[in-house]
């Protein structure tokens, strides 16, 4: 990757790029095939043991997941187990091979680098250059809505950021914007388990990461749910519980001073090459 300004770097070969939305589609079939229903435009309420309750009626089950992630704040009783913080993207037009000489990623490699608010990229498979951030506000009590998956100022600062690593990029236009709600627990953990007296079981709190995470969470769950004595059910993140977020406005403001200071941190360290004071006292008070 031949990004402007770069100190150094690692590189691993054990990374892939994948389309999450085919992904989604190719183990809906799959589940539906082997005879499981798929119900879909129907909102869960409550989650129970052994029942899940909908705006539909109500589910009955021996084992109940809960996966549902940045939403996870929509179900009863879980207003603070997760806070919904939105990661926006944008992806540019097709790029000519002369532009992607320069820009590197041969292979389709992917990409992010150090700095306190977190950035990542990968070129498509048409050859467009996709690249995401964090900088949008976290909204008051958890709020969710499809208007919050695009915010032009949030989506301009990523275009100067990536233009900033590879200037040749300014030349071209954006022709998709779009975003989604994480789930970040308290202390940033992601987590899975299960509750064996009431048949409850979770996995999330990926804080971005769930495309691969979640296939590891699934595999655990199913090895728990099962009774499988293996190697994945021992991992550290098993049965780890998260602490609650704080309730309203404290949520608000405790997310939305974090967003600054690890933009400023960011700013002040590109002045001075030296690490954020603030930037470290404020990881280590999230569990960091």
């Amino acid at each position: 990757m031949n990004a402007t300004d770069v100190l150094g770097g690692t590189y691993t070969p054990h990374c892939a790029a994948i389309n999450p939305a085919r992904l989604v589609r190719s183990l809906a079939r799959s589940v539906v095939a082997s005879g499981t229903v798929i119900h879909e435009h129907t909102r869960v309420t409550a989650i129970e043991p052994g029942i899940v309750r909908t705006d539909h009626g109500s589910v009955r089950a021996e084992y109940i997941v809960r996966a549902t992630e940045g939403y996870t704040r929509t179900l009863k009783g879980h207003t603070r187990t997760l806070a919904p913080v939105y990661s926006l993207m944008l992806a540019t037009e097709p790029l000519p091979d002369e532009v992607w000489s320069q820009i590197g990623l041969a292979e389709r490699e992917t990409f992010s680098d150090g700095r306190h608010l977190i950035i990542y990229g990968q070129r498509t498979s048409d050859g467009r250059l996709a690249f995401g951030g964090r900088g949008a506000p976290y909204h008051f009590g958890s709020r969710i809505t499809p208007e919050q998956d695009r915010n032009a100022a949030v989506h301009a600062a990523l275009w100067e950021v990536l233009v900033d690593l590879f200037p040749i990029v300014s030349r071209s236009s954006v022709t998709h914007t779009w975003g989604g709600p994480l789930g970040i627990p308290r202390d940033w953990w992601a987590s899975c388990g299960l509750d064996l007296s009431t048949g409850l079981a979770w996995s999330g709190g990926y804080v971005g990461d769930g495309v691969g995470t979640s296939n590891l969470g699934g595999r655990t769950l199913a090895d728990l749910i099962t009774g499988t004595d293996s190697d994945i059910v021992e991992l550290p993140w098993v049965d780890h519980h998260s602490k609650p977020w704080e309730p309203e406005p404290f949520r608000w403001l405790g997310t939305n001073v974090g967003l600054r200071v690890m933009t400023g941190a960011d700013d002040s360290e590109a002045r001075t090459g030296r690490p954020s004071r603030l930037a470290a006292m404020f990881a280590k008070n999230l569990g960091h």
